[in-house]
């Protein structure tokens, strides 16, 4: 029997048997309840959030990939807001600390794009600029050139 694989989108810690999860494995015979237990202690850290979760059956064994949310529902978490600007040339809603969006850029460095901390803290602080957010009170895109610059050379070091 080939390898089946299933994609889905579930809130972290909150999967169940039903759909989208149980329509999909159900014809697969294997033990539900064990996948759904298995995701949702995989999940326990991204509660709240939707985290992309690829089971992987193989007759009766599976197994579990967790990817990581969006970078837009991290910066979101950590910051408590429920949403970015609804105009995010003009109306800024929040601040990002510089050193949050390290820690979101370690969280997504897998699947970011960056070779290196530096051009992943870049990639976090563009999707500041679509969100409506500021970076250590600055506009993003010259945080991004201060990154550049050299002037957080000693957040990134650590």
């Amino acid at each position: 029997m080939a390898k089946e694989t299933v994609e889905v989108l579930i809130e972290g810690g909150s999967a169940t048997p039903g759909p989208p999860l149980g329509p999909a494995l159900g014809p697969l015979d294997i033990n539900l309840m064990q996948v759904v237990d298995e995701i949702n202690s995989k999940t326990a850290d991204f509660a709240g959030m939707k985290v992309p979760v690829k089971v992987i059956v193989d007759g009766k064994d599976f197994e579990i990939e967790i990817g990581t949310p969006p970078t837009t529902a991290l910066i979101k978490e950590e910051l408590g807001i429920e949403k970015g600007s609804h105009e995010p040339g003009l109306d800024i809603v929040n601040d990002l600390p510089i050193e949050t969006a390290l820690k979101i850029a370690r969280m997504k460095f897998d699947s970011l794009l960056a070779n290196d901390y530096k051009a992943g803290i870049k990639e976090v602080m563009g999707t500041c600029v679509s969100m409506g957010l500021s970076v250590d009170g600055k506009d993003p895109r010259q945080a991004q050139k201060d990154v550049d610059a050299g002037v957080y050379d000693d957040i990134l070091a650590e």
